[in-house]
């Protein structure tokens, strides 16, 4: 059963693109596959494989700079949840594109998932979920504020526009691993919010660590990789991906008469032409046809 670990450091990368060439040699020879995302402000990746292949992977990402102290979230998975290895350079490992956010030298207060609830409980927080907005539909926290955003870029401009309705006090924020809510802690921090605090490890370590019957998350956590969702002790979870829009579905959306597995969903219908339609439909005849040969094909990864 492969072994699922999700990271990020934020920290000073002087040549992320020597970076890459001794990452993609290096996690090549380990043996893991899933994605990592390096940048001048940091490193971000989920990758998958044997415990052996982590361990080795896990030795090299904590030789760069700055990422002696870099920490794996580990899950395991059904299956196998990539297809093949990418490492890429990118201008931020978490796309915001503020300048001047420097998650590296300033960030809000990380809050451990067993002490999550009694500060979310408190009736001067203003809880905020920075994720995009399909991913809040398929679950969140009880009484958090969803700002209704489709990219994390789109956040800035949100709290801008917003902000001042939550007055001046304490506000605390989460997200799926932790990267998101921690920018957007030195983002908020940047804009003169005084008392920021943000979910250590993010919704993931939370389902992991929290017991079901003490929890405050309703729903399923959208993850970014062929499970799709997942649940408390993080148990794979209902939702399936369109691989037309890539957006989640629960299983009433599965249900919906504009849902047809492989070529278009309830959301998704309208955006697409007829010809892109037919695209996708053969496609999806190609990934079937594949995978009775007991081939992988090269295509989305999921189901739906």
């Amino acid at each position: 059963m492969p072994v699922v670990a999700r990271f990020y450091r934020f920290a000073q990368i002087d040549d992320p693109a020597a970076v890459r060439a001794a990452a993609r040699a290096a996690l090549g020879e380990a043996g893991v596959r899933g994605t990592l995302l390096i940048a001048e402000e940091g490193i971000n990746g989920t990758l998958a494989g044997s415990e052996l292949a982590l361990g080795a992977a896990l030795a090299f990402l904590r030789s760069l700079p700055g990422c002696a102290g870099l920490r794996f979230e580990e899950s395991e998975a059904e299956t196998e949840p990539f297809a093949r290895l990418k490492v890429l350079v990118k201008p931020e490992i978490v796309t915001m594109g503020t300048p001047g956010v420097r998650p590296a030298e300033r960030v809000g207060t990380h809050v451990a998932p067993e002490d999550w609830g009694d500060l979310i409980r408190r009736p001067d927080v203003t809880v905020i979920d920075t994720r995009n907005d399909y991913e809040v539909a398929l679950g969140s926290f009880q009484g958090a504020v969803d700002p209704g955003t489709r990219r994390f870029r789109d956040f800035p401009a949100w709290w801008r526009a917003n902000g001042a309705r939550f007055g001046n006090g304490p506000v605390a924020m989460f997200c799926t691993g932790g990267i998101r809510c921690e920018k957007a802690t030195s983002f908020l921090l940047s804009e003169g919010v005084q008392e920021v605090y943000h979910l250590d490890g993010g919704i993931l370590n939370y389902l992991e660590s929290v017991p079901e019957d003490e929890s405050l998350w309703h729903g399923d956590c959208f993850v970014f990789d062929g499970r799709v969702s997942v649940g408390h002790g993080l148990r794979p979870g209902q939702a399936v991906l369109c691989h037309a829009c890539r957006r989640p579905l629960r299983p009433e959306d599965v249900r919906h008469p504009d849902h047809e597995p492989g070529v278009s969903c309830r959301y998704c219908a309208s955006e697409t032409s007829a010809e892109d339609k037919a695209r996708y439909r053969e496609r999806h005849r190609q990934m079937r046809l594949a995978q009775a040969r007991g081939r992988q094909h090269m295509g989305p990864q999921g189901a739906g």
